[in-house]
């Protein structure tokens, strides 16, 4: 134990502690030495419910509360924290609550995690111990019942992939609701002497405590008992933590500890103390919540070894109102920044605190609640980040920094003289640090307002930012400048003055004259170099000239009351969007079949899920003995590999092995189709973030260090990074071309019956998954090591016999003697040999094209999908690099943190690689990617190229379509061609095409593998369609409805590829959405809005599609299942579908269930495993629930049959004395049941066939509303309509419906991938920026439409499903494209105020950038021309 200062405090009357200790849901914790370098979530990962999602503070999926006593205030303080980034001994001497402490299956649920399971708010279940967690701290922190604006503030530092939120939210409305009836029943309880009621819980706690009561000293009980009140039907526990009384008690101490490879932690509790150490240590860094410091330790590896928490020390932590103004203390947190301005704007007059107002609004936007209850005022400063929110503040503000030095010197600087020329350079010695800050009230006519424009409102970073301040004074009639500041942050490597624009300002007369004038001279002042770090040049540029123009604006309005400047319809530039609370509807009808079938059931798992004790692949402890693995990746995008160097390893701490290529004991070429990976890198290496090697040692942080050690040599070669990259240098991957047509398209566009013909091109992002788990996979042999057992984070556990398919090839050669030379090289003497490396660029292509030969041979498929069962998985992939037979290789998943498509191969090659060292070394082996590394190495939604030549007539009445996709497929083939495929499938959408053509290519890059999204490749494919759609309407000055109601396809239609139409639902569906969003009157709404608003308009959109259901790959359209009843009459059912939050257990279970008429509560699912369900196809294709569940009803049928002559016999009062008579009978019990999906197939040498079972169609009205100045925007409604037959479910099927939209919107409008390519020359060659919540954003509560209304269509059985159902997890993706075409739609009308009425394109995602710069307005044509395209890396 380090040493341990008792401080004088003149408290000797109360007990002092000599410990370090920590409070972990009412259980004491001794905190010993040497643990300095954890933090908080290190520490709590004994417990399942707190997650690792992203280690940055960026997900919530750590959050936990945190309570401390303030002794000054005597009083509790609760407030949620990311324990990622907490130091674990930043919580010493206070309560940390995690999930566990609020509820437990056995003990009872929390009101807050009963109603979050009740209300369908948690799907996968990763994210939701957080959710709970934020909620909880708000209700415990809260003096009066939380507003439901302060809920959903309070969620804006938690992410959720799978609900799209609107759930979540319901859940939580319940807390706001005003009655009190939930704070005060508390009438049966005898409070004890000295307590108070819980004002947020009704329940006794001291968060209003007044004494210190010695008799609560000795008390072992952790809980007090206390009363709930039935509200809305929700049951509420009878037990709540408390403050621990010794923590009450306990003096604060000082602290000196240790941790790993020499760190010091220092907690003093005085400001000498602190000066003291800074003498000492002019290096040390001064922490209070680490949000930055943190970042910089684990992320960027800044080696500091002296961190000095100065959270307690009063000196540092006062925050006052005084005559010149406020004086903030370095250490106060945001939070309590915050609080204290809102506090001083109602008790000061109101043009005293235009300043306060400002930072209340900024705060607003920083981060997230977890990360403003931990940052503090000083090292946000200190800092000196240039994008900044506050430093901008601070310095238009006229605020002042006061610095102390060690000799206890106090100097002022002012805020605008603090921040140095230079990237983070702040006017500081190293032997001072700053004590607070003052911020002066302002003057009257003195204003002073904040600007943000980020990728996405809630918890991001800025794009720009400022400060801007001005002071009038009258002068002869006029109001003249006599004062200015204008400060930007992003535009620079710090905060950057706007010095000329404020020179010229001073002393000029307030109008329009004035701004002009600025707007000029700000152009020249603020200057961005075209490869500046972060690009997005242009729209930075427009951004500081919307800043000032609304700041104009805005200064202007305020002076309307003297003198009226500007028009009514310029104010939309000065009013901030209203943003109601999010409500939505949910409608459909309850058709029961059976016990439960039909039943809005809530998720089996919820329970588990909400109190954090479902388990994941990283929550299983570590075996004995067990090693944690990091992989060793390429930093290049294309190089020869020239030497591998691991010496520095061998003396690295914990490390015990690297392993490599030459390592591997069986095969290490892999492929999820063909086999054009390795698994470990040879000689040659063709992305960034290629796997290498692997390494293991004692923990992760050990490997992590271990393996930036080995010293990887190379030889650059030239890379390709873009489609048109590998467009022009014709790099395809081999035989991926393909084809569909129909009609005579030439002969169209020739014969003059085309009234018009258009022609284009589309390009769109890609897509991370950003599943909240990371890839994980634990991996231990059995027996001795002759068999392997993993449990994985995977959508798919199947397998597929490398030799039976080799000696197939083998007889394939013989018989045909085709291709035998390369051949020979190849399987004879094993892929992957020197023989096989030793093959020339054109025979390798030569041999991938025969190996696709005798795919098809061998296989008999038709198509590269239709070989998907090719090596690959992560049973295959294991027992294929150790030389196993897959008899002895076992995976076994229980549930996934989210999956996406991101999990069905890619995860396969991280589990295989950890299995190398726990086979050879016969050690139990633990892989779990950082969040970084995940996004880096593991693929995304592929971006695509399409061109198109559309001909169709003056009515809009389309004839002909001539299409070329190319998707981005990365440095292996992957799913890549059967996603390539299904967007080819899919480029018609919902529209009766005559003549059609479509050419598509997988393009090879040197970027990591891309693979598997929701869709497919679906709704790419529907996205180039619906914007030639749009721009028909835009040509024919049409609506983009109308053009599409006229192309409709109808009842037996016959598509391109020769299926035809049947049980078409498109016109009920359409006429319903119709019907629902009142379409002519909404146009007529929006119309209105964008005449009498200049700077914000309104846009509409409706968006129809058509999803086909089945795999393209025929023999994938398989399902087995394993169903065992129980003499007690319950059963246990195993299937070959994985669990990621899509609700397939639920359903399996419900149709279990109802085919034994018995509750649902007597069938458990139990885990996915392949040595109970062999071959199993892919959690994918939406398809799982029309398979397993067919597959679980077989098996069911099968026991029911084999029961039926004992049923008839005699009347039975239940299905358990049926089973035990059955038993007696000596009946078999147990059944497996088995599914294939009939009347399918396709073949694509005539490229005509029957690919899907049937279609899902589905449609969708939004409407948004954008800031034209900064491209800001908000969804104000959506309605999406889906046919799903008679749903199996309609509660989880509309929480899929709910979830898979808001991932489209995302998709769309938010989340952008940036990678080092010719469009982004500030990122590294091939790398990608965008690895982290940091820099990547997907949508967030505040994302979410202000209406979100799903409805079900109602009286459409499908007769070709499973109880007259419909598959559900991809088709409502693409509906979000309602929101991107309704964006357009508002551009449109902005573009029109400056006479500009052609046609444009609108990238996606469209972002804030794109939105902004299409809206073509007197402040951008300086910048841009009307054609601008931002760059964009497709």
């Amino acid at each position: 134990m380090g040493s341990l200062k008792t401080e004088e405090r003149g408290e000797q009357d109360l007990k002092v502690s000599n410990e370090a200790i920590l409070y972990v849901n009412g259980v004491r914790r001794v905190l010993p030495d040497g643990l300095a370098h954890l933090t908080l979530l290190e520490y709590l990962r004994g417990l399942t419910g707190t997650k690792l999602g992203c280690g940055e503070g960026g997900c919530g999926a750590c959050t936990v509360m945190v309570s401390h006593y303030d002794r000054k205030l005597r009083k509790c303080s609760h407030y949620a924290i990311n324990a990622c980034l907490a130091p674990l001994y930043s919580v010493e001497g206070m309560h940390v609550i995690t999930v566990e402490g609020l509820g437990s299956c056995k003990r009872g649920l929390h009101p807050v995690q009963e109603s979050l399971a009740r209300t369908h708010g948690s799907q996968c279940g990763f994210c939701t111990p957080g959710f709970v967690m934020s909620m909880y701290a708000l209700l415990r922190s809260s003096q009066t019942p939380p507003s439901e604006e302060q809920i959903e503030e309070c969620l804006a530092g938690n992410l959720c992939r799978c609900t799209g939120y609107r759930p979540i939210l319901d859940a939580f409305r319940v807390f706001a609701k005003t009655s009190n009836d939930l704070y005060t029943g508390v009438s049966s309880l005898s409070l004890e002497e000295g307590k108070s009621i819980c004002p947020s819980t009704g329940k006794p706690c001291s968060c209003n405590l007044n004494n210190v009561n010695d008799k609560c000293v000795g008390s072992d009980n952790r809980y007090d008992p206390t009363s709930y009140n039935e509200i809305d039907g929700t049951k509420y526990t009878e037990k709540e933590l408390i403050f621990p009384p010794e923590l009450l008690l306990r003096i604060p101490t000082s602290l000196n500890l240790t941790g790993f490879a020499g760190l010091m932690w220092y907690r003093p509790l005085t400001l000498q103390h602190v000066l003291n150490l800074k003498a000492k240590y002019d290096n040390a860094k001064l922490i209070v919540g680490n949000t930055e410091v943190g970042i910089e330790m684990r992320l960027k590896r800044m080696p500091y070894r002296v961190l000095i928490s100065v959270m307690h020390v009063p000196e540092l932590n006062v925050l006052n109102a005084k005559d010149d103004g406020i004086e903030i203390g370095a250490a106060v947190r945001l939070s309590d920044l915050m609080n204290f301005l809102k506090k001083v704007v109602t008790e000061r007059a109101a043009h005293e605190t235009l300043s306060c107002k400002a930072f209340i609004e900024q705060l607003k936007w920083f981060a997230g609640t977890q990360i403003r209850n931990a940052a503090s005022v000083g090292g946000n400063i200190c800092t000196a980040s240039p994008i900044s929110d506050l430093n901008p503040l601070w310095m238009a503000a006229r605020a002042k920094f006061q610095i102390i030095d060690v000799k206890g010197n106090i100097r002022t600087v002012l805020a605008e003289n603090f921040f140095l020329p230079g990237y983070r350079k702040v006017n500081l010695a190293s032997d001072e640090i700053l004590l607070s800050i003052i911020l002066p009230w302002n003057k009257t006519f003195e204003f002073v307002k904040e600007f943000k424009q980020s990728h996405r409102r809630d918890d991001d970073i800025a794009i720009v930012n400022a400060g801007i301040r001005v002071h009038l004074q009258e002068h002869s009639e006029n109001w003249v400048v006599a004062g200015a500041s204008i400060f930007y942050g992003g535009v620079a490597p710090y905060s950057l003055a706007a010095a000329k624009t404020k020179e010229f300002l001073i002393g000029k007369i307030w109008d329009k004259d004035l701004l002009q004038n600025a707007l000029k001279i700000l152009q020249t002042d603020i200057l961005l170099k075209d490869n500046a770090p972060g690009g997005m040049i242009e729209f930075r540029k427009s951004l500081t000239l919307s800043f000032f123009f609304k700041f104009f604006l805005w200064v202007s309005h305020q002076m309307n009351s003297i003198k009226e400047v500007i028009p009514s319809s310029h104010l939309s530039a000065v009013h901030s969007v209203h943003r109601p609370s999010i409500t939505g509807s949910q409608d459909y009808e309850i058709l029961k079949r059976g016990t439960s079938v039909g039943s809005p059931e809530v998720h089996l798992s919820a329970r588990l899920q909400v109190t954090g004790e479902a388990e994941y692949a990283d929550d299983t402890p570590m075996p004995p003995n067990g090693l944690h693995a990091v992989l060793v990746l390429s930093r290049k995008p294309h190089a020869r590999i020239i030497s591998i160097d691991d010496s520095e390893t061998l003396s690295s701490p914990g490390f015990v092995r690297l392993f490599l290529a030459k390592d591997v004991p069986g095969d290490n070429k892999i492929g999820a189709v063909v086999a054009d990976e390795e698994l470990f890198a040879v000689d040659r290496v063709t992305c960034v973030g290629q796997v290498i090697g692997i390494v293991v040692a004692d923990t992760h942080e050990n490997a992590k260090i271990a393996a930036r050690k080995v010293d990887v040599k190379y030889e650059e070669l030239p890379a390709i990074l873009s489609i048109q990259d590998a467009v022009n240098a014709k790099s395809f991957h081999p035989n991926t071309e393909k084809c569909l047509s129909k009609g005579d398209v030439d002969h169209c566009f020739q014969s003059g019956l085309c009234d018009r013909i258009i022609e284009g091109e589309v390009q769109m992002g890609g897509q991370e998954h950003f599943y909240l788990e990371p890839q994980s996979s634990l991996v231990w042999t059995v027996d001795g090591g002759n068999e392997v057992h993993m449990i994985s984070s995977t959508q798919y556990n199947s397998k597929w016999d490398r030799e039976k398919w080799n000696i197939e090839a083998k007889k394939t050669i013989l018989r045909d003697g085709a291709h035998k030379d390369i051949f020979e090289t190849l399987f004879y003497d094993g892929i992957g040999t020197e023989k096989d490396r030793q093959l020339d660029k054109a025979d390798y292509q030569h041999s991938q094209m025969v190996l696709f030969y005798l795919w098809k041979e061998v296989m008999r498929c038709d198509s590269v999908e239709q070989c998907l069962l090719a090596p690959q998985k992560h049973q295959k992939y294991v027992s294929h690099v150790l030389g196993l037979p897959m008899s002895k290789v076992v995976c076994k998943t229980k549930r996934i943190g989210g999956g996406f498509g991101g999990k069905e191969t890619r995860s396969a090659f991280i589990a295989a690689a950890a299995s190398v060292p726990s086979y050879l070394l016969n050690r139990p082996v633990k892989i779990t990617l950082d969040r970084d590394v995940d996004m880096m190495i593991t693929g995304q939604r592929h971006s695509f190229l399409g061109k198109y030549k559309v001909g169709f007539t003056n009515e809009g009445k389309v004839l002909a379509v001539d299409l070329e996709i190319y998707n981005n497929g990365g440095n292996s083939l992957d799913l890549s061609l059967a996603i390539l495929e299904r967007a080819m499938f899919h480029s018609d959408n919902v529209y009766e095409i005559p003549n059609m053509r479509i050419m598509g290519r997988v393009c090879f890059t040197n970027f990591p593998s891309h693979t598997a999204f929701r869709g497919f490749g679906g709704p790419q494919g529907m996205l180039i369609t619906e914007n030639w759609i749009q721009r028909i309407a835009v040509e024919l000055r049409m609506s983009p409805e109308k053009i599409r109601e006229i192309n409709f396809q109808g009842e037996g239609s016959i598509l391109h590829y020769g299926q035809k139409v049947q049980y078409s639902t498109l016109a009920p569906l359409w006429t319903e959405l119709k019907s629902s969003c009142d379409f002519v009157k909404a146009r007529e709404e929006v119309d209105q809005f964008n005449r009498h608003n200049r700077w914000r308009k309104r846009g509409i959109a409706m968006v129809p599609n058509k999803f086909g259901i089945s795999f393209t790959t025929k023999l994938m359209n398989q399902a087995g299942a394993l169903v065992q009843v129980y003499t007690d009459g319950t059963v246990l059912v195993t299937h070959g579908g994985v669990e990621m939050g899509q609700g397939l257990h639920t359903k399996v279970a419900q149709i279990a269930a109802s085919a034994f008429n018995i509750p649902l509560s007597s069938v458990f699912i139990s885990d996915t495993s392949t040595d109970k369900v062999p071959n199993a196809s892919p959690t994918a294709a939406s398809a799982s629930s029309d398979m397993y569940g067919a597959a679980v009803l077989d098996a069911c049928e099968q026991i029911v049959a084999r029961m039926e002559p004992i049923a008839s016999k005699s009347k039975f009062d239940s299905f358990t004395e049926l089973v035990r008579a059955c038993y007696a009978e000596r009946i078999d019990l147990s059944a497996h049941g088995f599914y294939i999906t009939p009347d399918i197939g396709f073949d694509w040498v005539t490229a005509k066939g029957k690919p899907f079972r049937y279609f899902t169609y589905g449609a969708a009205f939004a409407e948004v509303e954008i800031d034209t100045l900064t491209g800001d925007f908000h969804t104000r409604t959506a309605n999406v309509f889906l046919d799903l037959g008679y749903s199996l479910n309609p509660a989880i099927d509309v929480g899929q419906i709910e979830g898979a939209f808001v991932q489209g919107l995302g998709w769309l409008a938010l989340e952008e991938l940036k990678w080092g390519d010719a469009a982004h020359k500030w990122i590294p060659s091939g790398c990608l920026y965008t690895t982290g919540p940091g820099t990547y954003k997907i949508p967030s509560v505040n994302d979410v439409p202000f209406k979100f209304n799903v409805s079900l269509l109602k009286g459409h059985p499908n007769v070709k499903a499973i109880h007259s159902s419909k598959a559900v997890g991809e088709p409502p993706f693409f509906l979000a494209s309602s929101v991107l075409f309704a964006i357009k739609d508002a551009i449109i009308a902005a573009r029109a105020e400056v006479g500009c009425s052609d046609w444009f394109p609108l990238d996606s995602p469209a972002t804030p950038e794109r939105i902004r710069m299409a809206c073509l307005d007197e402040l951008t044509t300086s910048l841009v021309n009307s054609d601008f395209r931002p760059k964009l890396s497709v």
